[in-house]
């Protein structure tokens, strides 16, 4: 068999396991040339169980929401039309959270998407390389009249959410099994997924604190990114935003720019 010829068969055995309405290779044959249809059909159920199973562990709050039996007939139909794109299977799912977001029986939970993007971040910042955050010290080294132009590199770990719901206070009652009051859905949040001391946290970020680390993670001035926050929320407390970015660890190095 020519290697094109291989590489089509693989091809064709590849993509009907994630299409049950593919047949079965017509290549495939068993011992005495008996038929495999029906252990290929085993395998293929396996495959998919096995995609479903690994969201159901990266999902774990959206699938306590919509439960068990709702989590796993999306992520089948997640699965069908998202086949993984590594051999590294927990990678699989950044794709999810959009699936959601587009998934006709969610409509009725358009916080659930942004649940999922924090879940999506946590295991993001889990599995992110391992350097030491920014200390409080060294911008306490920094001339005061230097300060507006530093500009910060963002640590490996962190991420961003922001939200038109409350996702972050969702995700925080439904990632464990205790039991949680009723939440109103409706008030925005933002959230800061970070992994100081090699732990992750998820924060609730203060008013203008998202576009505030967003500027600065563009590579934007420490001044310039404080003007973002304040026209972004009038209300944006630079003192505070700065002492909670380093104690949650966000950037792992600075540097002074060019003094105006």
């Amino acid at each position: 068999m020519s290697p094109e010829a291989r590489l089509s068969h693989t091809s064709a055995f590849a993509a009907g396991l994630l299409d049950p309405t593919c047949p079965p290779p017509v290549l495939l044959s068993g011992p005495r040339g008996q038929d495999l249809a029906n252990r290929y059909d085993v395998y293929r159920n396996n495959v998919t169980v096995s995609l479903i199973d690994a969201l159901a562990a990266v999902f774990p709050a959206v699938q306590r929401i919509t439960g068990t039996e709702f989590f796993r007939a999306m992520a089948r139909f997640h699965v069908r039309e998202n086949p993984p794109r590594s051999p590294l299977l927990f990678t699989y799912g950044d794709d999810f959270p959009d699936f959601i977001q587009r998934y006709e029986y969610a409509r009725s939970m358009p916080w659930l998407a942004d649940v999922a993007r924090i879940e999506r971040a946590w295991l993001d910042a889990y599995h992110a390389a391992d350097i030491r955050p920014l200390a409080a010290e060294a911008l306490a080294r920094v001339p005061h009249d230097r300060i507006s132009t530093l500009r910060f590199e963002a640590h490996p770990a962190s991420r961003i959410v922001r939200s038109e719901f409350s996702a972050v206070s969702i995700f925080a009652a439904n990632r464990d099994q205790a039991q949680q009051d009723r939440l109103d859905a409706s008030l925005p949040e933002d959230g800061l997924i970070t992994r100081p001391d090699f732990e992750v946290a998820v924060r609730h970020l203060p008013p203008g604190g998202a576009q505030f680390l967003l500027s600065l993670m563009s590579g934007k001035t420490l001044g310039e990114a404080a003007t973002d926050a304040q026209n972004d929320t009038r209300s944006f407390d630079l003192v505070a935003n700065l002492a909670g970015m380093l104690d949650a660890g966000v950037f792992a190095s600075m540097k002074l720019g060019e003094q105006q």
